[in-house]
C-alpha cells in the first residue's frame, strides 16, 4: 500500500526524568508531528509511506530528514526552503500533575509552502491513501491552500483520505476551525475524532460525556459517530475514547462506526494503561485504523488493531509508535499481561 501524509514536523525538546521546565539544565531531542508520525507507524508496518512538507535548508532539517529515512519514511515530496523548523517543548506531566506544551513554531518553513511546490498528482500516482490532520489547515493560509490542492488532486487520483480532526487551541479559535473545518469534510472518507475535536472543529458534540472526570457514556459516543457520518456523509467514522484518571493512568479505547458492515457502531477492547509518553497515541490510533482497513478482513479487526497499536505506542518514549504489526496482533489478540519474551 502506497500511503501520504501532509502536515509539519518539528522539533521536540523534553526535560528528562519527568522535570519541570524551570528544573531543566538540558533537553532530550527528537523530532515529531502529526502526519509524520503516522507516516513512520505506516513505514514501520511495511507499507510505501511518503510524508509531504516542507523543511528548512540547513544542518537542522537534514538531522530532520534523516529522521524520517531512519525508520523508512520516503521524503520525495518534501520541499526545502524557509526560516527554520519549527520547535516545541514537552513538559511530562506525572500523577495529578498535567502535561505541558509550549509552542515555538512562528515562520517555520511550512508555512512559506506555496501551491506548486509539491507534485500532488505524481504523488497520487498509484496512491492508495492520503493522511491529514486539523493541526495543518490551522496553521496559516500557506498550508491551507496546499491543503486544498492536495484534496482535489486525491479526489483526482481516487484516493481513500483520512483526516484526524486534531484541534489545537494554541493555532486557531472554535470559530475559525468550523469555518474551515467544515467545508474540507467534503473530501474525507474516513474522519477520526475524539469528543473535544468533534465540537470544536465541526460544533457535533457527545452528551453525557465527561473526559477530565474519567467518565464515558458509551451510547453518547455511539450516537456522535452515527451523527458524524449522517451529517458529514463520511464512510467510516472512527473516535477514541482516553480515560484520564491522572496524568500517569488512562484508560483507553475507540468506537468505530461502518455501516456496510454492521448498522451499529462497534466497541474495541478497553486497556488500562500506565503511561509513558501519551503524545502520539492519537497518531498510532490513526496509523494503524489506516493499515487494519488496508490489512484486515473486517472493520473489527482494524479496530482492534488500531487501538492495541495506540495502546502500545503509549508505553513508548518519543512521539513516534515503534511495535511492530507482530507485537500489535500479539497485543489484540492476546492476554495483554506484559510478560517478559525469552
Amino acid at each position: 500500500m502506497k500511503t501520504v501524509t501532509f502536515g509539519e514536523i518539528m522539533l521536540r525538546l523534553s526535560p528528562p526524568r519527568k522535570r519541570r521546565f524551570v528544573q531543566a539544565d538540558r533537553f532530550d531531542a527528537i523530532y515529531g508531528g502529526g502526519e509524520a508520525n503516522v507516516a513512520i507507524s505506516l513505514a514501520n508496518y511495511g507499507c510505501e509511506s511518503h510524508f509531504a512538507s516542507k523543511i528548512p535548508e540547513n544542518p537542522i532539517g537534514q538531522a530532520c530528514l534523516n529522521h524520517l529515512r531512519r525508520y523508512g519514511v520516503a521524503t520525495d515530496y518534501l520541499a526545502r526552503g524557509g526560516e527554520r523548523l519549527g520547535i516545541y517543548f514537552l513538559e511530562y506531566g506525572a500523577s495529578q500533575r498535567g502535561s505541558k506544551v509550549v509552542y515555538d513554531r512562528a515562520h517555520s518553513a511550512v508555512n512559506d509552502l506555496a501551491p506548486g511546490e509539491i507534485d500532488w498528482q505524481k504523488a497520487f500516482d498509484g496512491a492508495d491513501w492520503f493522511h491529514w490532520t486539523g493541526i495543518t489547515p490551522a496553521l496559516s493560509e500557506g498550508p491551507r491552500r496546499v491543503l486544498r490542492a492536495a484534496l482535489d488532486a486525491a479526489r483526482n487520483a481516487g484516493v481513500t483520505v483520512s483526516c484526524d480532526l486534531n484541534y489545537r487551541g494554541k493555532l486557531w479559535s472554535v470559530e475559525e476551525a468550523r469555518e474551515t473545518m467544515r467545508p474540507l469534510m467534503e473530501h474525507v472518507d474516513v474522519c477520526i475524532a475524539n469528543e473535544e475535536d468533534a465540537d470544536r472543529s465541526l460544533g457535533l458534540k457527545a452528551e453525557g460525556t465527561h473526559v477530565e472526570a474519567g467518565q464515558l457514556d458509551e451510547e453518547g459516543y455511539f450516537r456522535l459517530a452515527e451523527t458524524l457520518k449522517d451529517k458529514m456523509d463520511f464512510d467510516k467514522v472512527a473516535i477514541t475514547l482516553r480515560e484520564s484518571f491522572s496524568a500517569s493512568k488512562n484508560g483507553w479505547s475507540a468506537v468505530l462506526h461502518d455501516e456496510e458492515e454492521c448498522r451499529e457502531p462497534q466497541r474495541s477492547s478497553r486497556y488500562e494503561i500506565d503511561l509513558v509518553d501519551r503524545v502520539g497515541g492519537g497518531d498510532s490510533f490513526a496509523a494503524g485504523l489506516i493499515y487494519g482497513l488496508w490489512a484486515k478482513s473486517d472493520t473489527r479487526a482494524a479496530l482492534e488493531f488500531a487501538v492495541a497499536a495506540s495502546c502500545l505506542k503509549q508505553t513508548i518514549p518519543g512521539d513516534q509508535n515503534l511495535a511492530t504489526v507482530e507485537e500489535v496482533e500479539a497485543l489484540a489478540e492476546g492476554p495483554g499481561s506484559g510478560r517478559v519474551e525469552r
